[in-house]
C-alpha cells in the first residue's frame, strides 16, 4: 500500500473515531503514531516522532502565550468588564431600532478585544444582555440568538486563541495575524448590526413581543446613572486594549509579554474593584490550568499529524487530483471550507483547526496562498459551527449559562440561524476580496 493511501485510510479513521466520541487529541495521535509506523514500518520511527512533536512544540517558549491570554480572559470575565462593555454599548444605542440587540453585538467586540475567547462572551453575555433585552419586549428566540451569534466575534478580533493557535501551526507571526482580524472583525460586527436593524424594521416579530420598538424606555434617573458611570467602565477596558494591543503594534511587547501584561493588568482591575476573592483565584487558576493543559496536549497531538501528513506526501498528492480535475484552487478551497463547516457541527474550533489546517496548507501552498488571509479564512469557517446543529458550541453554553425551561435548544439554534448565515456572508467577502483581512497588515510594514 502506498504512503499516500495510508494516509487517506488515517484520516478517514481518524474522522470516524471522532464521530464514535474518542477525544480529539488521543485520535490525533493514535492515528499519527500507528500511521508512521505503517508508512515506514519500523515502530521506533513512530516512538521518535513522538517524543521530538512533544519536545519541539510546547517546549518552545512562544507556546507560554496560550496559557497567559486565557487567563487574562478568565481574570477580565472576573473583574465585571463584560458588564461594563454591555452598558457601553448600552449607552450607545439604546435609542435605535433593535439598540438593545446592536449593543449586545458591540459589548462582545469589546469584551472580544480584551478576551480572545468566544465561550467566555456566550457565558458572560447569556447572563448579564438576555435578561434585559427580554424586559425590554424582546421575543427570548432573538435575545439568545443575539448572545450565541455575537460570542463568536471572540475568536476573531484580536487578541485570538483561535489566531494564536493557527500562527502556532502554519509558522506565522501572531502580531500579523492580530492586524489581520481587525478588519474582518469590524466587517462581521457591522453585519450583525446591519442584520439586527433589517428585522427590527422589516420583521419586528421576530425581534419584539409585542412587535413594537421598546428601545428607549430608559428613565432620565436610569440615562444620568449610567451616562455619568460610564467614564469608570470605558477607562478600564480603554487602557487594557491600549496596553496589550498597542505594546504589540507598537514593538514594546512580544505575543508572550503581551499576554504577561494583560494578564497582571487585568488582575489589578479585579483586585481593585474587589471582585477577586482567594475562592475566585483558585478558580480562575484551575480555569487555566485545564484550558491551557487541554489546548498544548492537542497542539502536540497536531503536530504528530502535521509530520506524518508529511512523511506521506499527502498533500502533494490532493493537489495533483485537484489540477487534473481541472477545479484548481477556488475547487480546493471550497472543498476547504465546505468540510470545516461541517466539523463544526460535531468539532469544538480549535481540533477542527488543528485537523484541518495541516491536511489542506501544504496542499494549497503550491498556489503561493497568503497564509494571513487563509487563517482569517479558517477561523470564521470554523466559527460558523460553533452556531449550526447538531453541536454547535455557542449555543450549548448559552443554553446550559440561562438554564431555563422556557428557551430550549432548538430556540437558540433557530434565534442564530440569522448570525450564521451573516457570517457566511463575510466569509463570501473576504474570500472574494482578500484585502479586507491584509490591507492593514501591509499598511504597517
Amino acid at each position: 500500500m502506498e504512503a499516500f493511501e495510508i494516509a487517506l485510510l488515517s484520516v478517514i479513521a481518524m474522522l470516524v473515531f471522532i464521530y464514535l466520541g474518542m477525544h480529539i487529541a488521543v485520535t490525533l495521535a493514535l492515528v499519527s503514531f500507528v500511521g508512521t509506523w505503517i508508512i515506514k514500518g519500523n515502530s521506533v520511527v513512530a516512538i521518535n516522532l513522538l517524543w521530538i512533536s512533544s519536545h519541539q512544540t510546547v517546549n518552545n517558549f512562544v507556546f507560554a502565550v496560550i496559557p497567559l491570554f486565557v487567563l487574562m480572559g478568565f481574570l477580565v470575565s472576573v473583574a465585571g468588564m463584560g458588564r461594563d462593555a454591555y452598558e457601553i454599548g448600552q449607552l450607545m444605542l439604546r435609542r435605535v431600532r433593535g439598540g438593545l440587540g446592536m449593543a449586545t453585538v458591540v459589548a462582545n467586540a469589546i469584551f472580544a478585544a480584551i478576551t480572545g475567547v468566544s465561550v467566555a462572551s456566550a457565558s458572560v453575555f447569556s447572563k448579564i444582555a438576555v435578561p434585559e433585552m427580554m424586559r425590554h419586549g424582546y421575543t427570548g428566540r432573538f435575545a439568545v440568538g443575539t448572545v450565541a451569534g455575537s460570542s463568536v466575534l471572540g475568536m476573531l478580533i484580536p487578541p485570538s486563541v483561535l489566531l494564536i493557535i493557527y500562527a502556532l501551526i502554519v509558522e506565522e507571526s501572531v502580531g500579523d495575524l492580530f492586524i489581520a482580524g481587525i478588519g474582518p472583525g469590524i466587517l462581521l460586527t457591522i453585519v450583525y448590526c446591519g442584520v439586527i436593524y433589517l428585522m427590527a424594521r422589516y420583521l419586528p416579530r421576530m425581534v419584539f413581543t409585542s412587535g413594537t420598538f421598546d428601545d428607549g424606555d430608559q428613565t432620565a434617573a436610569d440615562e444620568e446613572e449610567i451616562t455619568g458611570s460610564v467614564w469608570v467602565k470605558v477607562l478600564p477596558i480603554a487602557t487594557l486594549i491600549m496596553l496589550v494591543m498597542g505594546g504589540l503594534y507598537g514593538g514594546v511587547f512580544t505575543p508572550v509579554e503581551a499576554g504577561a501584561a494583560g494578564a497582571f493588568l487585568a488582575l489589578l482591575f479585579a483586585l481593585l474593584r474587589r471582585r477577586l476573592t482567594l475562592e475566585s483565584l483558585w478558580a480562575v487558576l484551575i480555569d487555566t490550568g485545564k484550558v491551557s493543559a487541554t489546548l498544548l496536549f492537542l497542539i502536540i497531538s497536531a503536530s504528530m499529524y502535521s509530520r506524518m501528513l508529511g512523511l506521506s506526501g499527502l498533500p502533494g498528492e490532493m493537489a495533483e487530483i485537484f489540477n487534473e480535475l481541472g477545479a484548481g484552487f477556488y475547487g480546493m478551497l471550497a472543498l476547504y471550507v465546505v468540510i470545516v463547516i461541517i466539523l463544526g457541527t460535531i468539532v469544538d474550533s480549535v481540533s477542527i483547526m488543528l485537523i484541518m489546517v495541516p491536511l489542506f496548507v501544504g496542499a494549497l501552498k503550491f498556489y503561493e496562498i497568503d497564509l494571513i488571509w487563509f487563517g482569517i479564512v479558517t477561523v470564521i469557517a470554523t466559527e460558523i459551527g460553533l452556531l449550526t446543529p447538531p453541536l454547535g458550541l455557542a449555543v450549548y453554553v448559552v443554553h446550559s449559562t440561562l438554564n431555563r425551561p422556557d428557551i430550549s435548544l432548538k430556540e437558540i439554534f433557530a434565534g442564530s440561524a440569522p448570525f450564521a448565515l451573516a457570517m457566511l456572508f463575510a466569509l463570501i467577502l473576504i474570500i472574494a476580496f482578500p484585502s479586507l483581512s491584509t490591507f492593514l497588515v501591509h499598511a504597517m510594514k
